[in-house]
């Protein structure tokens, strides 16, 4: 019999490590987003350092400078990509009738196609390169076909 008591610890304890992964996958993602893109930067500077100057500094031929064109866009398709995608993962929770994330889950699992376990594995698992993978495809293929 678990108590009310009981239960408290362990609901502390799964809010604190779900706000713990939020923010390490949150860090993670920020820091190869910085990354990427300096990167992606210092490649163009390093190719081409004539033109990637004149992007850095109003002239009059160019009234603003590329690269703060390019922050613009970034800021607005970062803005589309976050607002389109919570539309959509919003609207496909409304239209579940999901209450909370186990509610959730249960709902899509009956909802999707059940994925058969492959226990023991029926074919091959190991391959020792992508031609030996694709060969063994076209073979298992040709054996469907035959049947």
């Amino acid at each position: 019999m678990t108590s009310e008591a009981s239960k408290q610890p362990r609901e502390q304890y799964d809010r604190e490590f779900r706000v713990k992964a939020g923010l390490f996958l949150a860090a993670v993602s920020g820091a190869s987003a910085v990354i990427g893109f300096s990167a992606t930067i210092l490649a163009a500077k390093k190719k081409d350092p004539q033109y990637f100057g004149k992007g850095i500094v109003a002239t009059r031929e160019l009234p603003e400078p590329g690269a703060f064109l390019a922050l613009r866009a970034l800021g607005w398709g970062t803005l589309y990509a976050f607002t389109g995608c919570g539309l959509l993962f919003y609207g496909i929770w409304k239209l579940s009738g999901a209450q909370d994330l186990k509610d959730f889950r249960v709902k899509m699992g009956e909802l999707l196609p059940r994925i058969p376990k492959n226990n023991p594995p029926q074919g091959r698992t190991e391959f020792s390169g992508m031609n030996d993978l694709l060969q063994y495809l076209q073979e298992q293929k040709g054996n469907k076909d035959k049947k």
